[in-house]
């Protein structure tokens, strides 16, 4: 009996920017899939499935390769007033990929990341970021949210805070009330 030498077969790997990639094609398909986006205009959807969980999908602007919107719950964080849980998304209708560009109202990414972060350390950031995304958006395909329940809502109140007078103001409350 001849010697078996198992032969190494190469299984090509990909990056983790190959991977990030693969995940806004995903979230692409499953988004399209759900909401059909590009047939929506611009403006505020709700979508009720009667769990008195209501979604938000704001369409905040169509282009002709591109449309920007936020995915959310109809909550607001008690201390900001914005929607919270929030995912931004740039649908990418050329390239077929969505990118959620942030995820956490409070936070934008250089607060997180700092302002001059190592490339891993943002690919590693966004693949968090549009995992999350893709969980979510199975999550409502499941739970039946999807362009039969779709409809319009009503436009997003601005917080109450909306001005940089006011907000400074707020802020500065804030501060002395914990002293």
């Amino acid at each position: 009996m001849a010697p078996v030498l198992g032969r190494i077969e190469r299984i090509p790997r990909l990056s983790r920017f190959g991977w990030l990639m693969g995940l806004y094609a995903e979230n692409h398909d499953l988004l399209v899939r759900l909401f059909e986006p590009a047939d929506l205009g611009e403006g505020a959807w709700a979508s009720s499935i009667g769990d008195g969980l209501d979604l938000r999908l704001d369409v905040v602007a169509q282009h002709a390769y591109t449309t920007e919107m936020r995915l959310t719950y109809a909550l607001r964080d008690p201390v900001t007033g914005e929607p919270d849980p929030s995912a931004w998304l740039r649908l990418y209708h050329d390239a077929r990929q969505v990118e959620a560009t942030h995820c956490y109202v409070g936070r934008r990414w250089q607060d997180v990341l700092g302002m001059f972060p190592p490339p891993a350390r943002l690919v590693d950031h966004r693949l968090r970021m549009n995992t999350f995304l893709g969980k979510w958006l199975h999550y409502l395909a499941e739970g039946g949210h999807g362009v039969a329940t779709l409809r319009r809502a009503e436009p997003p109140e601005a917080p109450a805070w909306a001005s940089s007078a006011d907000m400074n103001a707020a802020t500065l409350a804030r501060a002395s009330a914990r002293r």
